[in-house]
């Protein structure tokens, strides 16, 4: 049975994405290494995808590793990569059987070629699964993905398979990895901080945010569904006065 936390005369948000912040921080406190927050924070994304279908969200997308990552020292990158590998190894079989969809978005050339495949072979395997549609992006960065966009574009109408005339935004959406999941309706950012870190600067045009001083590996059931009340209570007028 669905989790009865979204008021009834409130809106639930159809897609959750969340900035995951705080694991190095939530290690420091308890005298510990990086790398132990990470792992801790790998856990949680599990807790938070099983309350997400809990509370009828149909898209959660987790912002996993973006592209200024990559400037982080060599080992803690290392120690994130191997991570992912033990998430993708262990966890796409138990997604798969609970119905779960899973997506990476982001720029794959600059992982790791076995990661690359890993991914592809959870895409597949997952494909035609809709309990939920879980979205990692990994590698990524908003700036990237609008001027790759952009690009694609560009080329098409170079190539004379596009009049510049027709770009539009609902053009320039299709040129998006994002494509395929509508907006995301509710953005969570943990940890205290209050920015978006070029994520999805498209597609947050609309989006209403929470912000929660929770570190990432504490957010649990609870802090989700306080963020959605939170949405729940909001009245969004995308740019008009009703």
């Amino acid at each position: 049975m669905k989790s009865q936390t979204i008021n009834e005369d409130g809106n639930k948000p159809k897609h959750v994405a969340i900035i995951m912040d705080g694991n190095g921080r939530w290690a420091r406190s308890r005298g510990l290494p990086r790398t132990f927050g990470h792992k801790k924070g790998a856990e949680t994304v599990r807790i938070v995808v099983e309350s997400a279908i809990e509370l009828d969200v149909e898209y959660l997308t987790l912002f996993g590793f973006s592209s200024e990552n990559w400037n982080r020292p060599k080992d803690e990158v290392i120690d994130l990569m191997s991570l992912l590998r033990g998430y993708l190894v262990k966890e796409v079989a138990l997604l798969d059987k609970k119905g779960i969809k899973f997506r990476v978005v982001g720029d794959r050339q600059r992982l790791d070629c076995d990661i690359v495949e890993m991914i592809a072979n959870a895409e597949k395997l997952t494909a035609d699964n809709a309990e939920l549609i879980l979205t990692l992006a990994l590698s990524y960065g908003g700036r990237r993905a609008i001027s790759d966009a952009a690009k694609n574009l560009a080329m098409k109408v170079h190539k004379k398979q596009l009049n510049p005339n027709e770009i539009c935004e609902e053009v320039f959406n299709q040129a998006l990895e994002t494509k395929m999941f509508p907006d995301p309706d509710l953005v969570i950012r943990t940890s205290g901080e209050k920015r978006i870190s070029n994520f999805m600067l498209w597609e947050c045009a609309y989006s209403e945010f929470v912000f929660t001083d929770t570190l990432w590996p504490d957010f649990c059931h609870k802090d989700l569904s306080a963020a959605i009340n939170e949405y729940s209570r909001r009245n969004r007028r995308f740019g008009s006065s009703i």
